[in-house]
């Protein structure tokens, strides 16, 4: 029974901390859905206004008639005359910069309340002293990813002082079981949506790159189009779509290159702490037992 006590891991407390704060958006597809919508309702209601445009189109979106007939009176107009590419690209864009702020607050949150270096220093203080009721105090103030994995891996401690039936390498397994099965449970909160980050770090810039195909298609095919002759206008709208696209998928590649990196490294110190602070756990039952 004792042997049964010491590695049965204690769900119910561990999902009551888990669920602590803001873990983040668990429907990464509902997400993407709505900053498609916002996306298309953007580009056709605002950048799609026939004021954006020369001439009179005759209708109050540019959508609602042959807008390719006009020429663009601005910057927005240019970026309307980019095609159907645009809001593709703006909807990998938008969901980026969704998860970015969402994944802030997420991290933000397993981080715990005060700075992580000060309380890795704190719980090891308190470890170096043989005082296990000071670090749990330290891990009740701080909460966060971090001070739930501690505090589990404290509460096993203590009970394998209490245990007579375990022999030493057994107790200090158990210790180090705890401490893997209380980051398992803690780590895919932090890396909840990453994923989706890092995929349109490529996508982004894959499309960026067939709009400008499609541009650049629209523009060889102005430049063959009559005897000889070049449409301008044609060769224009061709051009403008490629580098609207280009721009807009570099932005989003770059945007989602950076947000990936600094979350991951975020998560990595994260880990290096949990690894610190566990490991000074189990040092410590070692040299006291």
């Amino acid at each position: 029974m004792a042997t049964t006590n010491a590695t049965a891991p204690k769900g119910a407390p561990k999902a009551k901390k888990e669920s602590e704060g803001f873990t983040g958006i668990k429907s990464g597809f509902a997400v993407i859905i709505a900053c498609a919508v916002i996306a298309v309702c953007i580009y056709l209601f605002v950048f799609g206004m026939a004021s954006n445009f020369k001439g009179d189109i005759g209708a109050p979106f540019a959508f609602l008639s042959e807008a390719e007939a006009f020429e663009p009176a601005g910057l927005i107009g240019t970026v309307y005359m980019g095609g159907f590419v645009v809001p593709i690209i703006w909807t990998l864009l938008f969901t980026v910069i969704a998860f970015a702020i969402e994944r802030y607050f997420a991290i933000r949150n397993a981080y715990g309340r005060s700075s992580l270096t000060k309380f890795v220093a704190d719980i090891k203080g308190a470890l170096e002293k043989g005082d296990l009721v000071q670090a749990q105090k330290f891990c009740d103030a701080q909460r966060g990813s971090v001070a739930n994995v501690v505090g589990a891996t404290l509460k096993k401690y203590k009970e394998m002082e209490e245990n007579t039936v375990l022999t030493k390498e057994q107790k200090i397994l158990a210790i180090q079981k705890e401490l893997e099965e209380a980051t398992a449970l803690e780590m895919p909160m932090m890396q909840e949506n990453l994923p989706i980050i890092g995929t349109i770090v490529t996508l982004g810039t894959l499309m960026g790159l067939f709009g400008t195909v499609l541009g650049m298609i629209k523009s060889f095919s102005a430049m063959s189009a009559g005897d000889g002759g070049t449409d301008s206008s044609a060769l224009a709208v061709g051009i403008s779509e490629a580098l609207v696209n280009t721009a807009s998928g570099i932005a989003t590649g770059a945007l989602a290159v950076i947000a990936y990196n600094y979350y991951t490294n975020k998560i990595d110190r994260l880990t290096f702490s949990l690894d610190e602070v566990g490991f000074s756990i189990v040092q410590t039952f070692s040299a006291t037992h």
